[in-house]
């Protein structure tokens, strides 16, 4: 059957799907996305030898403390040349900060559109990294997103398409991200999204993932496990269907979901086992809409909608935040941003963060995270310094007090070309993905410094650099710690928890060795 065929059917299955009974008493939506944005293998799988795979040097960016190092990259550290990497999600290991896992979208080669689980992991806090191959070699997989247990063991959800029919695994790490285990059948349907309640509530490890309703595995889009990812549940409708969007849990296990719209579905019993979830939904006027298939990303979405909640036992604790990019105003694609006191019973009046005004950038690919402490961090893609061009630099802005006021827009990254290293389709992914922490926050991102679409971690310090005992000042109290930084970098995270060691590269070329010293020694006398 011809491809346009095929996917004529597809949708039209999925609208069937859609409208038949949902459990929550939730009426399902009549536009549902067009069937041009489903993950299907229109590709065969092409094996390419590694013999036969050209390398180039890795890229890698710092300046003023922000480190961007790429995460593809061969046994020798190289560059592959010809392949393809994007739409990057990102898990931190919540009892040791130095392992981190990133999955992405991988193309072996940009002659086709098939894509596999690839993965790498640090063990060093992204100073380098590991990209050992992909996960089921050869098997047609997408739309990847990765999260961690309180116990610091990594999962990573994974979406497939046989036959017209979408389904997901979950695959666990024990090891550290080295090695994974065979995945578990996880229901699941075209963009799904995946969170683990790493809080002290009774739905603690419970694992929780979404899905677009009408190009479901089963009637529903909703499903979770409460056994660690040993099975998951049957199908399950939300209240409002939502879709492209993602996932947060609250201080108390209250499970937030957001998706277009803008709507926010929240159900505080889906952390209580043997009780059939239940939805409550609001909608957020966030001042326009989510855009797909327009400018820098032509075959995909410029940003999925964003929430994350406050879960720091401070002033904010328990806010709510909303945030996408979206078409609205005068640009293009603005980020905006949205916020609840009150568990999503009513929200703030929406904000616009980039403050370059009315000047036709593009904004996209906005990101949100919420830090242990309750900092708030945003960064986005960002046109504004190449006018009339789409060449973006990553932008971040950051947030001490819920939301009510922003830092300075600041540029981490240099810029790029999105259009460059399409791999047969005209897309950079659908979305980039960043974790907090006290100290500084990590982005998952794509980008094409090599001329190529590569996935790249970038570290962003909330503090200066050779400030290693996180006080907010460089001073004599920083000698220590910076000491223990050089000697010991395990010994120094155990000791300062709440800090990085990123922070200890004082010549800012993004690696922690003894050529930091002497810059150290010029930042404590302030030269």
């Amino acid at each position: 059957m011809p491809l346009r065929s095929t996917l004529a059917l597809v949708a039209l299955v999925g609208v069937l799907a859609g409208l038949k009974t949902d459990t929550t008493g939730s009426v399902p939506r009549t536009n549902p996305p067009p069937a041009q944005r489903l993950e299907v293998p229109d590709d065969p799988y092409v094996a390419v030898p590694a013999a036969q795979q050209r390398t180039s040097p890795a890229y890698r960016w710092a300046q003023d403390g922000f480190v961007s190092v790429q995460v593809n990259v061969d046994a020798q550290g190289n560059n592959i040349v010809g392949d393809a990497a994007n739409e990057p999600s990102l898990a931190i290991d919540p009892t040791n900060r130095r392992n981190m896992v990133i999955g992405w979208r991988q193309f072996d080669t940009i002659n086709n559109n098939f894509r596999q689980a690839g993965w790498a992991y640090t063990h060093n806090g992204g100073q380098s990294w590991t990209f050992p191959g992909r996960i089921e070699p050869g098997v047609f997989r997408s739309d990847p997103v990765l999260d961690s247990d309180s116990s610091g063991n990594f999962y990573y959800d994974s979406l497939t398409s046989s036959g017209g029919v979408f389904s997901c695994k979950v695959f666990r790490s024990y090891d550290h991200g080295v090695t994974w285990a065979a995945g578990t059948p996880a229901k699941g349907g075209d963009k799904n999204w995946m969170v683990i309640d790493r809080t002290n509530s009774v739905g603690a490890g419970f694992i929780y993932s979404f899905w677009t309703a009408w190009y479901s595995s089963c009637n529903g889009q909703f499903t979770r496990s409460t056994n660690g990812g040993n099975s998951f549940e049957n199908c399950r409708n939300i209240t409002g269907s939502p879709y492209w969007g993602s996932m947060a849990v609250g201080p108390d296990g209250e499970l937030y979901i957001v998706g277009d719209g803008f709507i926010v579905c929240k159900s505080v019993n889906a952390k209580i086992a043997g009780q059939l979830p239940t939805f409550t939904s609001s909608n957020v006027d966030l001042g326009g809409t989510i855009i797909y298939g327009e400018g820098p990303n032509p075959d995909g979405l410029l940003g999925q909608a964003w929430v994350d909640v406050d879960r720091s036992g401070g002033p904010y604790h328990g806010y709510v935040y909303l945030l996408s990019s979206v078409q609205s105003g005068s640009n293009p694609c603005d980020i905006r941003f949205a916020r609840s006191t009150n568990g999503g019973q009513s929200w703030s009046p929406a904000s616009t963060l980039n403050q370059d005004g009315n000047n036709g950038a593009w904004h996209w690919f906005g990101a949100l995270s919420v830090a242990p402490n309750g900092r708030l961090d945003v960064t986005w893609n960002d046109t504004r310094n190449n006018p009339g061009s789409y060449l973006s630099q990553v932008f971040h802005a950051h947030s001490d007090d819920g939301g009510s006021t922003w830092s300075a827009n600041v540029a981490v990254s240099p810029a790029f070309d999105p259009h460059l290293g399409w791999p047969q389709q005209n897309k950079i992914g659908d979305y980039t993905h960043m974790r907090s922490a006290n100290a500084g926050a990590h982005l998952a991102y794509s980008a094409t410094f090599n001329g190529e679409q590569d996935v790249y971690c970038l570290y962003i310090p909330r503090y200066p650099l050779g400030d290693v005992d996180c006080s907010g000042g460089v001073d004599f109290d920083d000698i220590n710690p910076f000491v223990l930084a050089l000697s010991g970098p395990a010994e120094y995270a155990a000791a300062y928890p709440n800090c990085d060691l990123a922070l200890a590269d004082a010549n800012d070329d993004g690696a922690v060795d003894f050529d930091d010293i002497n810059p150290f020694v010029a930042l404590l006398s302030g030269q």
